[in-house]
């Protein structure tokens, strides 16, 4: 049985919908992120999973009995969830032992007890050394750690995380995601994260769950979501991409100034002539000095480079096909030094391309 349900769920505030007709369901263990700009619905998903906000429509199950449905909350205490905050709202009157330990004292367990799990948790969130420390004292990162244990001592049936590395800075942010996903492996608990960035959202979940206009636009593994998105948002708000309209024509799709074999491309069926949309990652084309021999099927075009930006680990090329309109954006390694106004050859990688509905 799914440990969580969201079954046609919705929130509307008078005319406008919120969140619409949104469906999901996590298995016992599973971490799930939902991915969306502001104002996508993640957050209002989030707090109707808590109980923290009542739904219009639909309904919100964990193991199969209704927690929430319009008109019938369960209140967020009896709900058996952990919920972490951007503002990671650890008391500052209290110590990080104190903290950890304070939803096992409102249990009732006994102090040795209490005593013996938070010592257990600081121990894995490699707080053990600070336990006497007050959050005034801790930077960013460490009441992030405090927050994480805090949550996961009590043993949660669901956690809860509404972007809770927002505060920190870029370094931290990489160190923390790495942890979250570190703790999901020891511990298993079945966890719903939101968020706006899409590398925390790859680092951390089992699955991602897209969101755009208060709509889940697909589910998948985080590696399917990046190479075979289904709409032009999820392309195009997953990573870097260039959408490339082309016809579809029989066994060929036409683009501007070259042309693609049907067999070349990954799961599209041959068809009357019909616009159709091409997402193609940077990393799918390679740029050449001298016209490569080229492999089965991979066109090879000449291309005059347009722009450059240098980031470090890749240079962002964009090149302009010759007798075409196209602009790709093209990533290279850090030593392919091309500078702008160069005539190159380009070399593209059709199994990476994918038809975006």
């Amino acid at each position: 049985m799914p440990r969580l349900t969201l079954k046609g769920l919705g929130k509307a505030y008078g005319k406008v919908k919120v969140v619409d007709d949104v469906d999901l369901t996590l298995e016992e263990g599973e971490f799930v992120s939902l991915l969306g700009p502001s104002g996508c619905g993640k957050t209002t998903t989030l707090r109707m999973i808590a109980g923290f906000v009542e739904p219009t429509a639909g309904s919100i199950s964990m193991n199969g009995a209704v927690l929430s449905s319009p008109g019938a909350v369960m209140p967020p205490e009896k709900r058996r969830m952990s919920m972490i905050f951007q503002s990671y709202a650890i008391w500052p009157n209290m110590t990080v032992a104190e903290n950890v330990g304070f939803g096992l004292t409102l249990q009732k367990l006994s102090a040795s007890e209490i005593k013996a799990r938070v010592a257990k948790i600081l121990e894995v969130v490699q707080m053990s050394h600070l336990a006497d420390r007050y959050p005034a004292e801790l930077s960013g990162g460490q009441q992030q750690r405090v927050a994480l244990a805090r949550a996961i001592v009590v043993q949660p049936a669901v956690l809860l995380l509404d972007e809770p590395l927002s505060n920190l800075d870029a370094n931290l942010r990489e160190e923390m995601r790495f942890e979250i996903r570190r703790l999901h492996e020891e511990f298993r608990v079945t966890t719903v994260y939101v968020t706006h960035d899409q590398s925390e959202a790859m680092a951390t979940a089992d699955r991602i769950a897209v969101m755009n206009g208060g709509r889940i636009e697909q589910v998948d593994a985080p590696h399917v979501i990046y190479t075979r998105p289904k709409t032009r948002f999820v392309a195009a708000f997953i990573g870097r991409t260039n959408l490339v309209e082309g016809q579809l024509d029989g066994e060929e799709v036409g683009l501007d100034g070259f042309a693609l074999r049907l067999g070349q491309l990954h799961s599209v069926i041959p068809g009357s002539k019909r616009p159709i949309l091409l997402s193609v990652r940077p990393q799918s084309m390679a740029l050449h000095r001298e016209k490569p021999l080229g492999r089965d099927g991979y066109p090879v075009l000449p291309v005059t480079v347009a722009q450059r930006t240098y980031l470090g680990e890749s240079w962002d090329y964009v090149v302009r096909p010759e007798d075409s309109g196209l602009r790709l954006r093209v990533a290279a390694p850090p030593l392919q030094v091309h500078d702008v106004g160069d005539s190159v050859w380009l070399e593209i990688d059709p199994q990476q391309i994918a038809v975006v509905n």
